[in-house]
């Protein structure tokens, strides 16, 4: 008989337990919830994005989330939302809704709130609700209906620092820049952790599951903070100096295609995105796109010389205008016939010599050595956005086309990947890619960046790229160039000057605006930096010459002194400019 008892009861428990587990899970579930199971989210640490020395360049600090009982809120929820829609900014009715949430036991109310603001907030709502509890024992111990959890909070300890790069964390939790584009690397998976509560308070001997937290990884890249932050003040000093609507900078090292500092201004303090200025939260320098103008010369003579089309001495006679079908070009500046040689279209920037000089290449090899430089292609240093600019299929090329893209007219371009197209020359004709991470990291989208990944290819010859260098000496001489403000005490200087109209979006013609600027490396027979200066419309009359020129000067000094370059002491060239009745 005892034993037919026991067979019951187990049978009954049996019963019990599958209907438990089979038949009506949900229901069971759903009833656990109402009598106080809770699920909260244990937040990664987001991985930082440091300089190439290991500074922080974006770190998560303490921060917490005050989260919501609304079992216990909702008597009181129209004093609690107004306390914090008046000291965290949150909205009142949205917040009013969530702490009167039927059947939930759980509610986020505001995220990544710096410590001491949030503590205050809670602070405030505990002394509005205590008068208002009526049963003496419950407003003996503190109202359990909102509390705080750890929630780490984004900061940017250089403030405007490389922040068009970096982008930010807003209000909503969404990045942007390179947050974004390496979100799922730096944010790692959030954990969770779920528990029973009981009167608001957890219940200790209750059900407790944990899921720890998966910490972000560091993004580490080839910035160097101290050097961004001088390229970032010289810039916006060049761009306010000559009033201008903005400009970006480039530093990049010849044989590694490292990046040390890529500079936009205007630009924002990425702590408080809010306060920035329309147009300006993102990277211009890597997102827009303009006619890169007379440096693209750079470009074209080189294909000449590796074509052994021409040489640094080959005499070119120069009119008052060329016509081309039935366009004329103009130099920027009037004059007779000159003879000037190879080397003095270049100091002196002349687009009709270019022009003439361009005839001798075909349409398809001027179009392909563009592509090898680099020009139509995205760099693909991992930003999101990166435009690729435009070279124009040569196909569809007329005499014009050939004539004016010879001279960085027809073609857009951004400034990171002209920086590279210079860079180029400086490498002694190699191409190598640029580079914004250290090491290797993979994007949202699955590419694969960083240094570990450079790749190159040979576009010129040594011997190109080394008189196309002499000759881009002659452009910063005082005597001979058209930048003598670009020159760097004590070092030789290669460079090129640009100035390009600018496309008017309305009529898609050429408007009143230029994009002036300038690009080259130092020591010019040594190169140990690529420097290239951009400036969007200035509005003071300057050119490429006596803006950008100095604007590269004083980066170009800083960098050599920063790392302890020193002079090579060799003697630069002097190569003739003019020749026959010109010569001087």
């Amino acid at each position: 008989m005892f034993l037919l008892v026991v067979a019951m009861v187990v049978s009954l428990f049996g019963v019990r337990l599958f209907q438990l587990q089979g038949l009506d899970p949900k229901a069971y579930a759903a009833k656990a919830r109402e009598q106080g199971a809770v699920t909260a989210v244990l937040p990664a640490k987001r991985g930082e994005i440091l300089d190439r020395t290991g500074s922080p360049l974006a770190q998560s600090v303490q921060g917490r989330m005050l989260i919501a009982d609304p079992a216990l809120t909702r008597p009181y929820a129209a004093v609690i939302a107004r306390v914090l829609a008046d000291r965290l900014d949150v909205d009142y009715f949205d917040t009013l809704a969530k702490l009167t949430k039927k059947n939930s036991r759980f509610q986020y109310l505001a995220r990544r709130i710096p410590s001491t603001q949030a503590t205050a907030a809670v602070t405030a709502i505990q002394a509005k609700i205590k008068p208002l509890i009526k049963d003496k024992e419950k407003r003996a111990v503190p109202f359990g209906g909102v509390t705080l959890m750890s929630d780490p909070l984004r900061s940017y300890p250089g403030k405007d620092v490389a922040a068009n790069l970096l982008g930010f964390i807003n209000a909503n939790g969404q990045p942007s820049g390179l947050e974004l584009s390496f979100d799922k690397l730096l944010s790692g998976k959030d954990g969770k952790q779920t528990y029973e509560v009981g009167g608001g308070n957890r219940i200790p001997l209750g059900q407790n599951t944990t899921v720890e937290p998966r910490n972000g990884k560091d993004l580490e890249l080839t910035i160097d903070r101290d050097t961004q932050w001088y390229v970032q003040r010289v810039l916006c000093n060049a761009v306010e100096g000559s009033g201008a609507e903005s400009g970006s900078a480039v530093v990049m090292r010849p044989g590694t295609g490292e990046v040390l500092a890529l500079a936009d201004c205007p630009t924002f303090d990425a702590n408080d995105p809010s306060t920035a200025k329309k147009g300006t939260l993102g990277a211009p320098s890597l997102q827009n796109v303009y006619e890169p103008g007379s440096v693209e010369k750079v470009l074209t003579v080189s294909s000449l010389l590796d074509a052994h089309k021409v040489t640094p001495r080959t005499k070119i006679t120069v009119a008052p205008e060329l016509h081309v079908a039935d366009r004329t070009i103009h130099d920027w500046f009037t004059h007779p016939v000159l003879h000037l040689t190879m080397t003095g279209v270049i100091a002196k920037s002349s687009n009709i010599g270019t022009a003439e000089a361009a005839t001798q290449l075909t349409h398809e090899q001027l179009y392909d050595k563009l592509r090898e430089f680099g020009l139509g292609s995205r760099t693909g240093v991992g930003l999101a956005g990166e435009t690729a600019g435009l070279v124009p299929d040569w196909h569809s090329w007329s005499a014009v086309n050939q004539a004016t893209i010879a001279f960085g007219q027809g073609i857009s371009v951004n400034t990171l990947q002209m920086a590279a197209a210079i860079n180029t020359i400086a490498n002694h004709g190699v191409y190598v890619s640029p580079s914004l991470v250290k090491g290797s990291a993979t994007t949202d989208s699955g590419q694969q960046v960083g240094t570990d990944h450079t790749t190159k290819r040979r576009v010129v010859s040594t011997e190109a790229a080394t008189k196309m260098t002499r000759m881009m000496e002659m452009v910063p001489n005082p005597e001979t160039g058209t930048a003598p403000g670009a020159q760097v005490a004590g070092y030789r200087v290669a460079g090129k000057t640009g100035t390009a109209q600018e496309v008017d979006p309305k009529c898609k013609c050429y408007g009143n605006g230029f994009t002036v600027s300038f690009a080259g490396f130092a020591p010019a027979d040594k190169p140990a930096f690529t420097v290239y200066v951009v400036i969007n419309k200035p509005t003071n009359g300057g050119g490429g010459g006596s803006i950008g020129g100095p604007a590269f000067s004083k980066i170009q000094s800083f960098l050599l002194q920063r790392y302890g370059v020193t002079p090579t002491g060799t003697k630069a060239p002097n190569l003739p400019i003019y020749w026959g009745s010109d010569l001087r």
